[in-house]
Parts: C-alpha cells; sequence; structure tokens
C-alpha cells in the first residue's frame, strides 16, 4: 500500500515537472526587435553574420526574443549605426567600429589600428586582457553594449592601378581608405577618400581614384575592382585582424530577462567564430579566381613597410597625448600586443613559415 502511494506520487511529480519547463518558457516576454546594419546584403558573410546572431538568439529563446536585420541605408545609412543605436532608433546595431573614427579615434580598438594585434589576439586581448572591460567604459558614454560580431582576419592591402614600389610612388596617390590608415599615410603623400561602397569602382574607372582598399578577396571578387586596378597589394596593415561589433543600446539591454540576455551573449560568440570561419575558408578559392582573371598579386616593400610604420607609430602616440580615453586604451592594447608578438614569435610564426614553403 505504502509503496503503491509513493509511486503515484512520484508519477504526479512527474507529470508537474514535464509541464513547468513550458509553462516557464511561455511566461516569457515576446520581444521584436530591429538590428541596423552597416553592411549590403550582398557582401553575404558580414551581413549574413548578423543574420546567424539573429537566428539563433531566437533559437535560445524558443522564438520569444526576435532580431530583424536591416542592411545598411534601409534604416539608417550604413556609418549611422552608432547613432541609430544610441538614440534608440534601433534596438542594436551590427558594424565595424572604426568607421566612427571622426566620433573618436578610441572606437577603432574594438576594431582595428594600424599595425594592430591578429584576429586571435585581438579576441584574446578582448576576452582575457581586460579589452572588454575597457571597452564597456568607454562605449557607456553613448548608452552602448558592445558584444563580438565577427573578425575578418588580415585584410589585403588595396588596389592599384600602377605598382607601388617606394614610398616616392605614394606621393600624389588618390586612395580609398579607411579613416585612420589615411590620417597615418598623409605625411607620405597620400590622398585620402572617403567614399560609399557603391560609388568606389564608378570612381576608379572615370580615374577620380587611382587606389581601393576594402576588404578580403571574397569580397574584393564580387566588386570587380582588378578589372581596372589589376595590381593587388597586401598585407592590409591598417587590419590585420579587423574585428566587428554587435551592439545593444543599454536602456533596452537592463529591460531583457536575463534569459535573454544570456542568450544575445552566446549567439554573438557563435557568430564572432563564423565570420572568421566563412572568411579563412571562402578566401582561397577566391584569390586563386582572382589572379586567373587578371590579378596580380604584389607585396608592399619593406621600404614602405617601414616607412608606414613609423608614422603610425607617431600619429597613435600623438592621438594618445591629447586624448585620454584614447591613452586610457592604448597603453594597455601596446603592452598586451608586445607580449602576444613574443609568444607568436616562438611557435605559431616559425610552424606557419615551415608550413607555407611546403605548398
Amino acid at each position: 500500500m505504502e509503496r503503491r502511494s509513493f509511486l503515484k506520487k512520484a508519477a504526479v511529480g512527474a507529470s508537474v515537472g514535464a509541464i513547468a519547463a513550458p509553462a516557464l518558457a511561455q511566461s516569457q516576454p515576446t520581444i521584436n526587435w530591429r538590428l541596423a546594419s552597416s553592411f549590403p546584403k550582398s557582401l553575404d558573410t558580414l551581413f549574413g553574420t548578423a543574420e546567424v546572431f539573429s537566428k539563433r538568439v531566437s533559437q535560445l529563446t524558443g522564438g520569444k526574443l526576435n532580431i530583424r536585420v536591416f542592411a545598411g541605408g534601409e534604416i539608417v545609412p550604413p556609418l549611422q549605426v552608432v547613432d541609430a543605436v544610441q538614440n534608440g532608433t534601433v534596438e542594436m546595431g551590427h558594424t565595424a567600429p572604426y568607421y566612427y573614427f571622426g566620433k573618436d579615434p578610441t572606437f577603432a580598438f574594438d576594431c582595428a589600428v594600424p599595425f594592430g594585434m591578429n584576429s586571435r589576439q585581438q579576441t584574446a586581448w578582448y576576452e582575457q586582457g581586460g579589452g572588454k572591460q575597457l571597452l564597456r567604459e568607454f562605449y557607456k558614454d553613448y548608452g552602448i553594449m558592445n558584444f563580438l560580431g565577427g573578425n575578418t582576419g588580415a585584410q589585403m592591402g588595396g588596389w592599384f592601378r600602377k605598382e607601388i614600389k617606394t614610398v616616392n610612388d605614394i606621393k600624389g596617390l588618390k586612395m580609398r581608405i579607411s579613416a585612420f590608415a589615411g590620417k597615418v599615410l598623409q605625411p607620405l603623400g597620400l590622398v585620402p577618400q572617403q567614399l560609399a561602397g557603391a560609388d568606389i569602382y564608378p570612381a576608379l574607372e572615370k580615374g577620380s581614384l587611382d587606389a581601393v582598399e576594402w576588404t578580403t578577396p571574397y569580397d574584393d571578387e564580387k566588386l570587380g575592382f582588378y578589372k581596372v586596378a589589376p595590381y593587388y597589394y597586401a598585407p592590409g596593415w591598417w587590419e590585420a585582424g579587423a574585428q566587428l561589433a554587435l551592439y545593444v543600446g543599454i536602456k533596452e539591454w537592463e529591460k531583457l530577462p536575463k534569459d535573454y540576455q544570456y542568450a544575445i551573449e552566446a549567439a554573438s560568440y557563435e557568430a564572432h567564430v563564423y565570420m572568421q570561419a566563412e572568411y579563412d575558408a571562402k578566401n582561397p578559392a577566391a584569390l586563386a579566381r582572382l589572379i586567373k582573371n587578371g590579378a596580380k598579386l604584389r607585396f608592399f616593400s619593406k621600404e614602405i613597410m617601414e616607412a608606414s610604420y613609423k608614422a603610425a607609430v607617431t600619429t597613435m602616440e600623438e592621438e594618445a597625448s591629447k586624448n585620454a580615453k584614447f591613452k586610457k586604451i592604448y597603453e594597455p592594447y601596446k603592452r598586451f600586443q608586445r607580449d602576444q608578438n613574443q609568444w607568436f614569435s616562438v611557435a605559431e610564426a616559425p610552424m606557419q613559415n615551415f608550413m607555407s614553403s611546403h605548398k
């Protein structure tokens, strides 16, 4: 009798437990957000990373937190994502933080600085080197929480109409290039140009531009730059590991149930890994196709690299001397990068150099 009573109670308990989990999920609110991307849908890896993130958040919340992704220009212009999140036009954004160099060069540390860390080092600094804490403090002034949003890896140095062999060849060159790199190269004679993506090819074709840098072979191939500027240079020393960011408005973040916050953080890590894997997998074949179609692969000379490095250090030090926010991140960033470079020179670089010699 006692045994039958125990089994009956146990069965009832199990039944209640089975109902409790879905009932708890159903009690959570359904929330619909909008995410403004800085990228067009045609750049499927850059834009697609936000879609991967959105889909994963929905899965992790049982379809309760739905984030609709909008391409650059659909809600706000591509370079106004920070403003849109800050003023509450959208709840989220996905962008390259160095686009906001004009607001404050400190934004670049959440993306890439000239002769900065590679993608693995950047992630290590962000996660284990104090980078996340420093950046979160910086973003508070903008009402933003930042999360990892992908990394392109080292980018290419761009497309040129003619070969660039010496520093002298840079003088007077009109180049579409990122703001930070443009500032570094101006003392060497470069004439930096800021153009939206859709305007680059026509300007190159008409001769208004002599050169352009974009991203990696996979994306560059789609834009057809090789047809008018065949010399394809490496490396893009201003983007050794360009990290993208997912932005969430702090006010909206604080309204979310904890489970939804955890979902956003977990999904951001998955999206971060996705982007790097996509580029690493697709760039080799894209580069081979570009060369087959007429692109002429070249590498910046040691003279150009050394002059650029010297100019970059001078520019960074000058910014740190007048910008307290920049300096607060720059000093620990430098120390972490120095230690990382020492470590990579011991095992990573020699191993990679050896393997590169055995094709």
